[in-house]
């Protein structure tokens, strides 16, 4: 859906989000003109290292890149001036993760190492460099005109992270992934596993039970859910189960109870991330609409370090919420932003879909924007765009020093 074109104007949009000018690294000028080398063959060769004003020769910043994999991780380093210096692959183990490190250190000062699949596989081997004091870049994978230029292999990709990095393509912040939001992922991969496992299950019942015989389905067809897989429960079969109609009631009974065992587990699994999600933002739990189960998407898309959000439209492009320009010519309008974390932006409409249900705040202003001419949809997209902001604030660690006001939201 995209919005309607308007002329330039007063319009209901919140902070859209601006791209973020890119950085560039530039090499550190010594205090003197570099030495020059001589090759064997009488070629000049400039030393990429620095000269301090004493004298001394200072070690030369490197960068490093990872491609990460299930079983091994190949790695790069450039050095300041975007030259290759070398490429090598590693074992993802422990030994294999201190081996990867103390290579990138050989070849320099390592300035930061950019790492591709932070939250996959290059989890475990983020932890082990932030937890050395090396600076981690998340990296996104080249985009497929990139790939159709330069090819794909894993040096190719770990070169290419490592570029990103250099020249400030790349500057985001990984997730920690070491605190109680990752635990509160873990619990929540569990539980949507047996989400998923139970509707299935109901789904069985209810196939099976269309092609039962006559008999078993007259006694179960007038009930539904919860009635039905206790009755599908307390069915007795018989032993001879070449008869269709006892092996039907064994099905049945086999379904139920594991349907019942699912729901135990989900039940157990919501009050863990309910005592989880209650410890770990209990700001959050306040607002309106939000319940253990959006507070906790919304916390693993903020991850263990919120700080790494540098403002609440950079948070609101995450969660695909913030609008996006799209003006051409004298047309001056933007739209709807079809990026970001889907799960988060799911969690936001949840939000919203309670609020115009029971907050009249909210029912108010989508009255008066209907009245505007704003389709439900876009009125849904502006109430998205003000929960993130209201979310964000919510996140955010709160410093004692500070009093942080609460935001004003339709």
């Amino acid at each position: 859906m995209s919005l309607k074109r308007t002329t330039a104007g007063p319009r209901d949009l919140i902070a859209p989000v601006q791209e973020a000018p890119i950085t560039v690294l530039s090499a550190v000028q010594p205090s003197r003109a570099a030495p020059v080398l001589r090759s064997g063959r009488g070629t000049a060769i400039t030393s990429i290292t620095s000269t301090s004003p004493t004298g001394v020769v200072a070690p030369s910043l490197v960068t490093g890149g990872v491609d990460t994999h299930g079983r091994t991780h190949h790695a790069a380093v450039l050095d300041a001036l975007g030259r290759q210096l070398g490429d090598r692959e590693f074992a993802t183990t422990p030994a294999g993760y201190a081996s990867l490190r103390r290579w990138l250190v050989s070849h320099g000062d390592l300035n930061r190492v950019g790492v591709e699949g932070t939250g996959s596989y290059g989890a475990a081997l983020t932890r082990y460099l932030a937890g050395q004091g090396v600076d981690v870049v998340e990296v996104d994978r080249p985009d497929r005109k990139d790939r159709r230029n330069r090819g794909k292999s894993d040096p190719l990709d770990a070169y290419s992270a490592a570029r990103a990095v250099l020249s400030g393509a790349a500057t985001g912040e990984p997730k920690a992934r070491d605190g109680r939001v990752e635990s509160i992922r873990a619990l929540r991969v569990a539980r949507a596993g047996a989400m998923k496992a139970r509707t299935q299950a109901m789904n069985q019942l209810k196939s099976l039970l269309t092609t039962a015989p006559a008999e078993l389905r007259e006694q179960l067809r007038a009930l539904a859910g919860t009635s039905l897989v206790r009755a599908a429960v307390r069915l007795r079969p018989g032993s001879d189960l070449d008869d269709p109609l006892q092996a039907t009631k064994t099905a049945l009974r086999r379904i139920a109870r594991r349907h019942e065992h699912l729901s135990l587990e989900i039940s157990e699994a919501d009050d863990e991330l309910r005592a989880l999600t209650a410890d770990a933002a209990p700001r959050l739990l306040e607002l309106h609409g939000v319940g253990p189960e959006v507070a906790a998407q919304l916390l693993i898309t903020a991850g263990d370090n919120p700080s790494r959000l540098r403002s609440e439209s950079a948070f609101a492009h995450l969660c695909g919420v913030a609008p996006v320009p799209a003006s051409s010519g004298r047309i001056h309008r933007h739209r709807l932003n079809r990026a970001g974390d889907r799960q988060a932006n799911k969690a936001l409409y949840t939000v919203v879909v309670v609020r115009l249900r029971w907050d009249e705040r909210t029912r108010e202003y989508a009255r008066r924007r209907t009245a505007e001419g704003l389709s439900k949809p876009e009125i849904i997209r502006c109430l998205k765009r003000y929960v993130a902001r209201e979310v964000f604030t919510a996140l955010k660690p709160q410093r004692p020093e500070a009093v942080l006001t609460t935001v004003d939201s339709p």
